[in-house]
């Protein structure tokens, strides 16, 4: 079994990132996480992560206060998965990280 984990910066500042887990055995995909953290009041806090724990691929989408929504996500190759979650979170980090922000301010 092997275990692959990098981050990727999706701004300038280096201020919102992806940070992503790859567990393979033989070549084949068999675990993933796949987070997008942003970096607010100096903490680096997870907004929303993909996982393939509780037996099945779902995204949650984590705000403050230990709140968080749990998306079940019906893809059934987790190559398929991987290539999913990483592009939503590239496009779609700024209105999560709104969302969150919200939530903080309430």
């Amino acid at each position: 079994m092997k275990t692959i984990s990098y981050q990727k910066f999706l701004d300038n500042n280096a201020q919102e990132k992806l940070r992503i887990r790859i567990k393979t055995d033989k070549g084949k995909v068999i675990d993933i996480v796949v987070q997008y953290e942003s970096l607010i009041e100096n903490k680096w806090l997870s907004i929303v992560r993909y996982d393939c724990s509780h037996g099945f691929f779902h995204r949650d989408i984590l705000y403050p206060k230990d709140e968080k929504e749990k998306q079940v996500i019906s893809i059934l190759s987790l190559e398929d998965a991987l290539n999913y979650a990483e592009q939503d979170i590239k496009d779609r980090w700024e209105f999560y990280k709104e969302r969150y922000l919200k939530k903080l301010r309430k």
